[in-house]
């Protein structure tokens, strides 16, 4: 099993720039090995004229360009696999496809032998290769696996490249292909497929191979702006997850920063991944879909407009251990967050629901937070209820509003007297002892209690 890989696939037919390869995330995680697996297409219709030479002549021309300018390149290595060279058409043979040359260090000279020796036959199983291309890569713990395809026609067996590719992407083994097609224009059959270059000529064609290559080993960078509600990239110190957007794979997780000039950090990143990026303020906001350009530096705006939330007790009272208030968002009734009191949190612009977990509870509603606005909240000062019960019996704790009784509190039946934290308001206690059989013996008690200072409640 191939762990923290990528597989990029290039379909292309048939120059090459080649700058210092892509850095991982973390500076203490070493340089992935890039890995280039080379599918040749050696289909009968190889030996075909196309502009100055017959396209077998041109492949194997381009191909041993292409092999020299990544021999000296470091972190890469190169294999070699061919379709369509082992079995004559006609009969058709749909499983004419090979891998000739496996990945091993400086094996450039091989695969320029290998090539050489290549007689056009057979069929185009493009499907198939890449299904079994899968396999090539042996397992690596660090590696970003490349396919180049390169081939002069479309898919000839029962195979569909294009879902292939979209189950590969899917699980996480290549990232969406790249297509150059050689000779006419192939677009309406690989648009499906991935990205498709037009190469009708041999000069096209070294310019588009340059793209792809250039992509696929150059490093690219981004800075993703969060932007306020006066859409300026101000936001920061939030974490950021980035995802394949097809595999649903983690690639990266980074902490936005602003740099010494006040800008958003530059980070490098692999820009063969279309990317979910997921900044995780509360509530989070997600951006899917994003492409980047390779070799490129990239702007990603990601709006996350934030002010913060200040929960306090009034006074200097201390009855409070670990006061929490769930947050929630209106019309949701699934809990974005609990806050802590004495304590600030961030969220975006936009109205809340509180309710502050204390006896009673405290709720409110529409609460705005704005742009670098601090909104507080301040309750007051609890008093302190301690109750004691002539006997162990049943009961409950009632608060007063207005004309209702609402339950708050549960009497604790194994005790004969506890100790109660409540807001300052009218209360009232409906308790009977165990030993008491009847209704009737039944004890009502109404009390008061005010902000910082504590009462005395004997039920008799």
């Amino acid at each position: 099993m191939i762990k923290y890989t990528t597989v990029v696939l290039f379909i292309v037919a048939f120059g090459f720039n080649i700058s210092e390869p892509l850095h991982g995330q973390n500076r203490e995680r070493e340089v992935p090995l890039n890995r280039v697996l080379i599918i040749f297409d050696a289909s009968n219709s190889m030996y075909g004229y196309w502009q100055s030479d017959r396209k077998i002549t041109i492949a194997r021309n381009l191909l041993v360009r292409l092999v020299d300018s990544l021999k000296n390149v470091d972190n890469v290595e190169l294999a070699l696999r061919v379709y369509g060279h082992l079995k004559y058409y006609p009969p058709q043979d749909c499983d004419d496809t090979k891998l000739e040359v496996p990945f091993a260090p400086s094996n450039t000279e091989r695969i320029k032998d290998k090539l050489k020796s290549i007689v056009p036959k057979g069929t185009t199983p493009i499907a198939r290769s890449l299904e079994a291309a899968v396999n090539d890569f042996p397992p690596c713990d660090n590696c970003r696996n490349i396919i180049v395809l390169i081939t002069d026609g479309i898919e000839e067996c029962d195979g569909d490249p294009c879902a292939v590719s979209r189950q590969l992407q899917k699980s996480g083994i290549i990232l969406k292909p790249f297509i150059i097609g050689i000779g006419r224009d192939f677009k309406a059959d690989f648009d499906c497929v991935g990205k498709y270059f037009d190469a009708s000529s041999e000069h096209l064609f070294r310019q588009a191979l340059n793209v792809v290559i250039s992509q696929a080993l150059n490093s690219t960078t981004a800075q993703v702006n969060l932007l306020d509600d006066y859409n300026r990239a101000l936001e920061t110190n939030v974490a950021m997850t980035l995802y394949d957007h097809f595999s649903g794979e983690v690639k990266y997780n980074f902490i936005h920063t602003l740099n010494s000039y006040g800008v958003p950090d530059t980070i490098v990143i692999d820009p063969l991944t279309i990317y979910d990026i997921e900044v995780h303020t509360i509530p989070p906001v997600r951006k899917d879909s994003v492409k980047l350009l390779a070799g490129k530096h990239n702007v990603i705006p990601i709006p996350t407009p934030q002010g913060f939330l200040d929960l306090r007790v009034g006074g200097t009272n201390h009855l409070y251990k670990d006061l929490l208030c769930i947050v929630k968002q209106p019309g949701i009734e699934t809990i974005l967050h609990v806050q802590p009191f004495n304590a600030k949190e961030k969220y975006l612009t936009g109205l809340y629901n509180l309710e502050i977990l204390t006896l009673p509870r405290i709720v409110l509603d529409a609460i705005e937070i704005k742009q670098n606005h601090t909104t507080e909240i301040v309750i007051p000062v609890p008093g302190l209820a301690r109750i004691s019960y002539p006997a162990r019996g049943f009961g409950n704790l009632f608060w007063k509003n207005g004309n209702t009784l609402i339950n708050i509190y549960r009497l604790n039946e194994n005790a004969t007297s506890e100790s109660i934290v409540l807001q300052p308001g009218e209360y009232s206690i409906v308790f009977r002892a165990k030993y008491a059989p009847r209704t009737y013996h039944t004890i009502y008690k109404s009390f008061t209690i005010d902000s910082g200072k504590s009462t005395n409640v004997q039920i008799k």
